[in-house]
């Protein structure tokens, strides 16, 4: 009996166990059966066109720096002083402006140097001691990373006439005129190669130059014994009637104006050492291909000092052998502290 009610409790309990899995199996969601009842509604998508404003942006391939220089010195000293020394006062006006354009291979570069100076010691005539016009423009096309093919226009003249000064009974008086605005004037066209590693240093080779020396002022015109007696109604020496000026900056007598083919070599240096000291030169051979053995040299060196944003200081040298004008070597140096204005700054 007890056998049996054992028998019966594991029957009910197996069916019920069965049963129960069932129900569980029928309750289970199959993967694509929506459990939610509420019904998916359509999504109301609209098309938007976005307003993309008009910007207008361009590459400004281009590139500009300007400086502005005033130098001033003075001295005075009062009739008691015994120590020497005359007073003087002098002034140095420079503008600089220089504007480059890169585009691919092609390169633009044009440079403007003016400078004008003038001192005046005590009981003396006012000199001037610096007058310079400068303008160099050079196109080149890139052929590798350091050589290009280049050409270039310079000019170079002066702003104010210069003079040979002479002693007449204790007073400082002027001899004779030696230079003014146009007389003389350089117009030099090259074409050639260019070394440049770098934007502090370039190297022209100009095998193809050309000069133009013009000499406008009729004061500083070369003249032959007749011509010169023709200007003035007398002859330059009496006792030579023929003599004449001889040429100037190689210009012939009577005329005003002279071309030269030649071989310019050009070299350009604008380093910052450091953040305070510049040094700018350039150096300018020009052989004449008809008297080759005998060029003309000319280098341009400035070093600024950096003392404040706006005060510098300025160490400036020239060398100049020119045989058409004196063979010699002709040097000029000037220190001088200033006040500079750049752009940008």
């Amino acid at each position: 009996m007890k056998l049996f009610n054992f028998v019966g409790m594991a029957m009910l309990c197996l069916s019920f166990t069965s049963i129960k899995a069932q129900d569980l199996r029928d309750l289970r969601a199959k993967p694509d059966t929506v459990i939610s009842v509420q019904k998916e509604q359509p999504l109301n998508i609209k098309t938007i066109r976005p307003v993309v404003p008009k910007l207008n942006l361009e590459v400004d391939y281009w590139k500009h720096w300007t400086k502005f220089g005033i130098n001033l010195n003075q001295a005075s000293f009062n009739d008691n002083w015994k120590g020497g020394g005359v007073g003087s006062i002098a002034v140095g006006l420079n503008a600089n402006h220089k504007s480059d354009y890169t585009r691919d291979n092609f390169n633009f570069v044009t440079e403007v140097d003016l400078r004008y100076g003038k001192i005046k010691n005590t009981n003396n005539i006012a000199k001037k001691n610096n007058d310079r016009i400068f303008w160099d423009n050079k196109l080149s096309y890139k052929l590798s990373a350091n050589w290009a093919l280049f050409t270039s226009v310079t000019f170079e003249s002066q702003f104010d006439a210069g003079y040979k000064y002479k002693t007449v009974n204790g007073k400082d008086t002027i001899d004779y005129i030696e230079n003014a605005f146009m007389a003389p004037a350089y117009l030099t066209e090259s074409f050639g190669l260019e070394y440049k590693p770098s934007n502090e240093f370039s190297l022209r080779f100009g095998t193809g130059t050309a000069r133009q020396t013009f000499i406008l002022d009729e004061r500083v015109k070369p003249r032959s014994g007749e011509g010169f007696y023709q200007k003035y109604g007398y002859y330059r020496d009496p006792n030579n009637p023929t003599a004449g000026t001889g040429e100037r900056f190689g210009v012939k007598e009577d005329r005003s104006f002279a071309n030269a083919l030649a071989f310019q070599l050009t070299g350009n240096l604008d380093k910052n050492f450091t953040d305070k000291l510049n040094v700018k030169a350039r150096y300018n051979l020009f052989a004449d291909y008809e008297k080759i053995s005998d060029p003309t040299h000319r280098l341009d060196v400035t070093i600024t000092a950096k003392v404040t944003r706006v005060i510098n200081v300025n160490l400036n040298g020239i060398m100049i052998y020119d045989p058409d004008v004196i063979s010699r070597v002709q040097l000029s140096q000037s220190l001088a502290m200033g006040i500079v204005y750049s752009l940008p700054k």
